[in-house]
């Protein structure tokens, strides 16, 4: 050993510290710069270590070939331990996993990165490993070592991956790596694929067992998963953000997994929803991003309990038959100085150009999906919450922003493509290879909330698609919206805005949301944007979600609009709950869940969703009432639902509909009962076609249509 190399072992910047610490050339060397004397042992024998130098360096002449020695450290307080040597053990990760890491094609990368218990030579501890490949040295340091930045120096493998392993450490372990920069400048960072972290504000990573043992209790719902075509299928989607879902009524704090589970799992199933849609639940440090700004991207947000806890959540709820979609963010990540940014003092996940690498808007970097590590990180990261969690589906924010080098950018701000173009050619390809192996995870979906009007974003790969399994129907969300906005007088100056829809109806296998984006920032929680005095704006939601759950396509609704909520939302406040001591919130809510026990229950709504065939207009033609109808049918052709609409609150007796079939049509919902709030104008239990002449639509029926509402009647044909 040279100087040079004592002093920078001891100062902690030598980059190859594994060819100096530990057993080499009939010496063993370690470093504690903390002990007044070390002791190496070996079948009880000690053998003195003479300090090589002042900061802590200690050795020892060691003629036996014999590697499984320990080490009794003597501090001067009197304290004495004995403790594995970490720099006596070889290398642990395989050549293969690094190559398949640097080629971008370990779709399992979390089993290789991150911390995991493991037994290295008969002696248990965790193997840590973490891709940091510009810089100079990465240490290990944690609470197990006093948040010592030298004295447990990583070994650097192929690829710029370092890798350590610590004897006799175990779960629950809080650690960081300490990542020294060209310079000499170091920065704390959390570990990318740690699987546990602290609760924020605190920010370091936890060692989690992810092998431990949980004994699942989804196994009917799983196997009846597998074999469910959820295109086929109601999906009617409750979308919750579980920090401001429902709040501790004493305290005012967020419930946890397991009390979420319980108190969740018999709200949605008493309501009827399909499924949940979580917001994001990767660890985040700051609430007010809503869980956009992720940190952690394997480690389940901590403020609400443990990754065993978040099994257990959706594990409840698979149990009583709801499925569990998740927010999932692979779009960008946030400068938080213990994250992603920067990750060994270079642009490592992000672009190092800001033109391509940074959101401006959001504050965000934007990952470089054309590297190789990068995509493995994230592809690995989608599959770890299917196949670890049970997660049945992933809804990718922002895609938008990934398919387009100009999002959000002037000219000039962004670098085009190879050939010219504003598309994202990486990032097209990274999504094309996430859904498909996000879709060899039996019965698992995935939807694109994308804003613009991109071809064949739910088409699959083979076909040119970009193989997701649904979009998010942002078009028909803003002209609903629209449209309901306007007083009734008004609306048959706007008749193409609910009708329009249908003209793209089936271009893509849409979902109709009504999210957590459409009630905060000023845009009025749904009940406030519509026009009138309170029986009118609650008349109007109720015609509104009428329209929504019988048009083409799966639902999806954010908490609180189901009750009718008067205020926006609040991150940092419950659901107003206490709004259904109140006949008019009582029979909204009411009004929700028979409209999902009715998609449910009529295969017409959802059987045939994304073509033709399962639509039919009857009349949309009279612009001046405001008055739409169409069929909804069934793969069996034979099964007809009509739909009439009356969006002004102008009651319309003897209303005459021409009809091509000749039956009975039985009156099975309208939004207009007393039981949700309405006056209670109705029709027949039976309705019965009277024929006409005409060659096209033979018959006709005569209808009451109740004011701003939907009526809904089931077809027996008559032979």
């Amino acid at each position: 050993m040279t100087q040079m190399d004592l002093d920078a072992i001891v100062g902690g910047y030598h980059a190859d510290p594994f060819s100096i610490l530990g057993l080499h050339d009939g010496q063993i060397r370690t470093l504690q710069p903390h002990a007044a004397t070390v002791e190496a042992i070996l079948d009880g024998q000690a053998f003195p270590m003479r300090r090589v130098h002042p900061g802590g360096l200690f050795a020892v002449d060691w003629p036996s070939e014999q590697r499984n020695y320990k080490l009794r450290v003597h501090t001067g307080q009197g304290n004495t331990y004995e403790i594995e040597d970490p720099f006596r053990f070889p290398t642990l990760l395989t050549p293969f996993e690094l190559h398949l890491h640097g080629e971008g094609t370990n779709y399992e990368s979390y089993r290789t990165l991150g911390s995991h218990l493991t037994v290295c030579e008969g002696v248990p501890g965790v193997r840590f490993a973490v891709w940091a490949p510009n810089a100079e040295v990465v240490a290990l340091t944690g609470d197990f070592n006093g948040w010592n930045l030298t004295t447990h120096p990583m070994r650097r493998r192929e690829g710029g991956i370092w890798e350590f392993f610590y004897p006799n450490l175990g779960e629950g372990a809080i650690y960081k790596y300490s990542i020294h920069h060209a310079g000499g400048r170091k920065q704390l960072k959390a570990d990318p694929y740690a699987f546990a972290s602290e609760v924020p504000p605190q920010t370091a990573s936890i060692v989690h067992d992810l092998n431990k043992p949980y004994h699942w209790g989804d196994t009917n719902w799983i196997e009846h998963r597998s074999k469910t075509d959820w295109l086929k299928q109601p999906m009617s989607i409750y979308e919750v953000h579980l920090e401001s879902w429902m709040r501790d009524s004493a305290t005012g704090k967020p419930l946890s997994y397991r009390e979420l589970a319980h108190k969740l799992t018999e709200y949605v199933s008493g309501m009827g929803f399909t499924h949940v849609e979580l917001m994001p639940i990767a660890e985040y440090p700051y609430s007010g991003s809503w869980g956009y700004q992720v940190t952690g991207y394997y480690a389940p947000a901590s403020r609400f309990g443990s990754p065993d806890d978040f099994k257990y959540f959706i594990d409840h709820l698979h149990r009583a038959g709801i499925g569990v979609i998740v927010d999932w963010v692979p779009a960008h990540f946030p400068k938080d100085a213990h994250g992603l940014a920067r990750f060994d003092g270079t642009a490592l996940y992000e672009h190092a150009d800001a033109r391509q690498g940074e959101h401006r808007d959001w504050g965000t970097f934007i990952f470089n999906f054309g590297r190789n590590e990068v995509r493995t990180f994230l592809i690995s990261n989608a599959l770890f919450f299917l196949k670890e969690y049970h997660v049945d589906g992933l809804r990718v924010d922002a895609v938008a922003s990934m398919l387009y080098l100009d999002y959000s950018r002037k000219e000039g701000e962004w670098i085009p493509n190879k050939y010219g173009g504003r598309e994202n050619l990486e990032a097209m390809d990274f999504l094309r290879k996430f859904n498909e192996l996000a879709h060899t995870v039996p019965g698992a979906i995935t939807i694109a909330e994308e804003s613009t009007s991109f071809p064949l974003v739910s088409r699959p790969v083979y076909t040119g698609g970009l193989g997701f399994t649904m979009k998010w129907n942002m078009g028909w969300m803003h002209d609903m919206f629209k449209y309901f906005q306007q007083d009734p007088v008004y609306r048959k100056y706007h008749h193409n805005e609910i009708t329009f829809s249908l003209v793209y109806a089936f271009s893509e296998n849409f979902v109709l949301p009504v999210s957590h984006d459409e009630v905060v920032h000023g845009k009025s929680p749904l009940i406030g944007k519509m026009p009138g005095d309170e029986w009118r704006r609650f008349a109007n939601v109720r015609a509104f979600l009428g329209y929504m759950f019988t048009h083409p396509g799966k639902k999806l609704m954010f908490m609180g609009c189901e009750i009718g909520q008067t205020t926006e939302w609040n991150y940092q406040t419950s659901v107003a709950w206490d709004l259904l001591q109140y006949p008019a919130h009582q029979g909204l809510q009411q009004f929700v869940r028979d409209l999902n026990a009715l998609y449910r229950d009529e295969p017409a709504l959802y059987e045939v969703d994304f073509h033709w065939e399962g639509f039919e207009w009857v009349d949309f033609h009279d612009v001046d009432g405001s008055v739409i109808a169409f069929h909804r049918l069934a793969k069996d052709r034979e099964n007809i639902l009509l739909v009439v609409c009356n969006f002004t609150p102008l009651p319309r007796y003897d209303y005459e509909l021409s009809v091509e079939h000749s039956g009975e049509y039985r009156q099975i919902l309208n939004s207009d009962e007393p039981r949700y709030g309405g006056s209670g104008i109705s029709n027949p239990p039976v309705i019965y076609s009277e024929p006409r002449n005409h060659p096209g639509r033979p018959y006709r029926i005569r209808l009451t249509l109740p004011p701003l509402a939907v009526v809904v009647f089931r077809l027996t044909r008559k032979k």
